[in-house]
């Protein structure tokens, strides 16, 4: 299965590790069948002595992992595991669950210097979706910033080069200061999304209740303007005021955005449906918001209020990339 799973901060923990003198193996999902639990892409630092950072599986391989590195890292090359039920060591470090999982070990600075590690993280940190690109047969490592943005970790070329790809991570746009908003973007960034609130009202958009770099203090439509909407973003309203959400709605609604959500009660959104179609919005533009927003969880305060729209958002983003 294919995934276009970005691999949280692991080529940053392991570039961190690396440059201190530490040998660090990256472990990357290469390949799954059946119910295996981490998606193609994801990935694990793994240094000396058994430390490690991240996660190829549900920590059932883990441990057999870690002990593969320890001999990637004396024989200076790639190694492709494979884990699951058709091991006879299966239920002691495989999937017991019944799935399989592959797993290539690149050791940084020898099949993946030090040199392409750093500009892989460069492109990370600007948010330059980019793909690493091995020759599993080789060992050859290197990065394209061309022609992967909408692709998919996996293999190509007959299983001989393997791609994992990095793109932007997904952006969390709040659009209301509220404390629904402060919870929030605490739960996005444990989800590794890229929070981001709007709201001109000074007394609620402020550094006492959140950190600067989350916040635009600028009118709704103004802030949407300025900001790339794209396939990785998801738009969250929570004013309650249409003076501030029906703007950036129809920004929304206009936009690639994934994900378009607004707070309110049945009648709340019943009544913002009808101003969309008052301003011209056809029924299969109105039908992309989410009202009331969130799963049905039985919600009854901000923060779980919070949980269930981060879930709802999770839920639209992995039934489009399936």
């Amino acid at each position: 299965m294919k995934s276009n799973y970005s691999a949280d901060n692991i080529p940053e923990v392991a570039l961190s590790w690396a440059s201190e003198g530490e040998p660090v193996v990256l472990a990357t999902v290469v390949e799954t069948w059946g119910s295996a639990p981490r998606r193609v892409g994801a990935q694990m630092a793994i240094g000396l002595n058994g430390k490690m950072q991240g996660s190829v599986s549900g920590g059932c391989i883990e441990s057999a992992v870690v002990s593969e590195a320890q001999e990637a890292i004396e024989t200076k090359s790639i190694r492709l595991l494979e884990y699951g039920v058709s091991n006879k060591d299966a239920f002691s470090v495989g999937l017991a669950c019944g799935g399989k999982i592959r797993v290539m070990l690149e050791p940084v600075g020898h099949t993946i210097s030090l040199e392409t590690l750093q500009k892989l993280v460069d492109f990370r940190k600007n948010k330059v979706p980019v793909a690493c690109v091995v020759n599993i047969i080789t060992g050859e490592t290197k990065l394209q910033t061309e022609g992967y943005s909408e692709r998919f970790s996996g293999f190509e070329e007959e299983n001989k080069i393997f791609v994992t790809v990095h793109n932007s991570p997904i952006r969390v746009v709040i659009v209301g200061a509220v404390h629904i908003a402060q919870n929030l973007v605490k739960l996005s960034k444990i989800a590794n999304f890229d929070p981001l609130v709007v709201d001109p009202r000074s007394g609620f958009a402020n550094s006492e209740r959140f950190k600067l770099e989350t916040i635009i203090e600028e009118w709704p439509d103004t802030a949407l303007s300025k900001i790339s909407i794209d396939r990785n973003t998801a738009i969250v309203l929570l004013t309650h005021d249409p003076k501030l959400d029906d703007p950036a709605l129809e920004i929304a609604l206009n936009s690639d955005a994934f994900y378009i959500g607004a707070l309110g009660s049945k009648k709340t959104h019943a009544a913002r449906i009808d101003r969309m179609k008052g301003l011209g919005f056809a029924v299969d533009r109105t039908n992309r918001i989410s009202g009331p927003i969130g799963l049905n969880i039985g919600a009854s305060n901000p923060a779980e209020i919070a949980i269930s729209i981060l879930a709802e958002i999770i839920s639209k983003l992995r039934q489009d990339r399936q």
